[in-house]
């Protein structure tokens, strides 16, 4: 009988796991009896379950993380782990899981009686990096155009953004937060950008700086004031600009062509008063 339960007969039949344990042995005839213990162990093949190996682990980068699960069977088995497509072996017991051990990894449980496989996803987390921001279509952006600001950053889980920026009314911000965009550019807009990535291992932050462009507006309001009779100089300096071969017909950007030796000659007359110069003005 098993541990002092119910008799049971003898005869050969079907082992199972159930069948271990501590049984009794008892002889008897009309002279008496004689008693023996037996411990019966069933040996079997290995196993592998969802509670002592879980299909999904989720690591920290930078911290300690051991991916060697348990498994059942007689005798106990051994559990080799390696990562599927590359047979990378799980990093050991200490704090330096990176990023690059998230994947899938394939467990094997081995004994004398056989062997069993099960398939384990790692996702590593870590804290936001490389925030990088961009601004579309140039960081130098000319007064009354419009821009954007664009922030982007690596991290899981997802990062959430935060901005600090010159404060002005033109700002219209992303659904995510991940870009701001300005229409009409104004002196308030000119300043640094700041976006910060967060999540709940960390932060991050990253800076650009934009600038809004006032110069052409103000040659502008300069050359409008020259009055009438620089006017006419402009335009008979005009008639010698198409006749002479001493310059370069074409369009001139006023910052590049400010101070060079092709501006000065660009539309120049002389008047009783001076030299007069025409620079053609174009879009930057």
């Amino acid at each position: 009988a098993r541990d002092g339960g119910a008799h049971r007969s003898q005869g050969s039949r079907a082992v199972s796991r159930a069948d271990a344990g501590r049984y009794i042995c008892r002889a008897t005839n009309k002279h008496g009896s004689a008693v023996r213990s037996v411990v019966v162990t069933v040996e079997d093949e290995p196993s592998i379950g969802e509670t002592g190996c879980p299909a999904r682990r989720l690591w920290v980068e930078g911290t300690p993380a051991e991916l060697a699960g348990a498994a059942s069977g007689t005798p106990p088995p051994r559990v080799a782990c390696a990562k599927r497509g590359d047979g990378q072996a799980p990093p050991p017991a200490s704090p330096n899981v990176t990023r690059a051990h998230a994947g899938t990894y394939q467990c094997r449980a081995t004994n004398t009686h056989g062997s069993a496989l099960r398939n384990v996803t790692v996702a590593v987390e870590y804290s936001p990096a490389a925030v990088s921001l961009r601004v579309l279509p140039s960081a130098n952006v000319s007064r009354g155009a419009s821009f954007s600001v664009e922030c982007r950053a690596e991290g899981l889980p997802t990062p959430t953004y935060g901005w600090a920026l010159p404060p002005a009314p033109n700002l219209r911000f992303a659904a995510d937060n991940r870009s701001v965009a300005v229409a009409g550019a104004a002196a308030a807009n000119r300043g640094l950008y700041t976006c910060t990535a967060t999540n709940r291992h960390g932060r991050r932050a990253g800076s650009v700086m934009v600038r809004v462009d006032e110069s052409r507006l103000a040659l502008l309001a300069s050359l409008g004031s020259l009055g009438a009779v620089t006017a006419v100089g402009l335009a008979a300096a005009g008639g010698y600009y198409l006749k002479t071969t001493a310059c370069k017909k074409g369009e001139y950007n006023v910052r590049d062509a400010e101070g060079s030796s092709e501006a000065a000659c660009l539309h120049r007359q002389r008047h009783d008063r001076g030299e007069v110069y025409g620079i053609q003005l174009t879009q930057p």
